[in-house]
Order: C-alpha cells, then sequence, then structure tokens
C-alpha cells in the first residue's frame, strides 16, 4: 500500500519561511512525479508545483508561488519537499503532496494525482 506522509507544516509570519516534507513508501520512489496542492476553505485543491520522476530535472511553478517556493527531491530519504519562503497570509492552506498511479504521468491537475497524503496545515499571519 503506497502511504504519503507530510510534516513541517505551522504558523509563520508573514515574510517568514517553512519547509515542507513528504515522505513515500510502499513502491519505488524515484519512478514517480511528485506534486505539492493546497486548499483552502473553498472547494478543490489548487495546483502549487510538481517535480518529474527520477533525477527531477522539470519542475513547474504556478504563478502565485513562482520565485518563492521551490520543489526538490531526495530519492535515498524517499522524500519530496516543498521550500516556502517570502510567505504571505494568501499562502495559508492545507499543502497535500500527491503522486500518480503511472510512471509515466507528469502534470499538474489534481485529477491526474491518485495517491494523497493527509495535509499539513499552514498559517501565515499578517
Amino acid at each position: 500500500q503506497v502511504q504519503l506522509v507530510e510534516s513541517g507544516g505551522g504558523l509563520v509570519q508573514a515574510g517568514g519561511s517553512l519547509r515542507l516534507s513528504c515522505t513515500a513508501s510502499g513502491r519505488p520512489f524515484s519512478n514517480y512525479a511528485m506534486a505539492w496542492f493546497r486548499q483552502t476553505s473553498g472547494p478543490g485543491r489548487e495546483f502549487v508545483a510538481v517535480i518529474s520522476r527520477d533525477d527531477g530535472i522539470a519542475t513547474k511553478y504556478a504563478d502565485a508561488v513562482k520565485g518563492r517556493f521551490t520543489i526538490a527531491r531526495d530519492n535515498a530519504k524517499n522524500t519530496v519537499y516543498l521550500q516556502m519562503n517570502s510567505l504571505t497570509p494568501e499562502d495559508t492552506a492545507v499543502y497535500y503532496c500527491a503522486s500518480p498511479y503511472s510512471s509515466v504521468t507528469y502534470g499538474y491537475t489534481a485529477n491526474l494525482f491518485g495517491i494523497w497524503g493527509q495535509g499539513t496545515q499552514v498559517t501565515v499571519s499578517s
């Protein structure tokens, strides 16, 4: 059974930084793309960032986080990271990591990802 476990959320002041981690188990981690999404009080999960499988040479970011957030993976640790800098109150959300069922999938819409973590709360105070 594939599991994703996020950690690293918390409360931070505007302008601060946080690093989220997501550790995977249950299948070969390097074979799959990994992504981060977030959800506020509204419906649907918003794309944040995605990194390709293997060496993670390909990445894509939502416009809202480009230049502030960085996604990276450490295949030896079965972990994907989201470094978040220059946080604003608009970044407040529950952050989820996600992975597709298929090893060939790489994209940025939530319906491409079938495996999700439980989420970690990020709250940015003004």
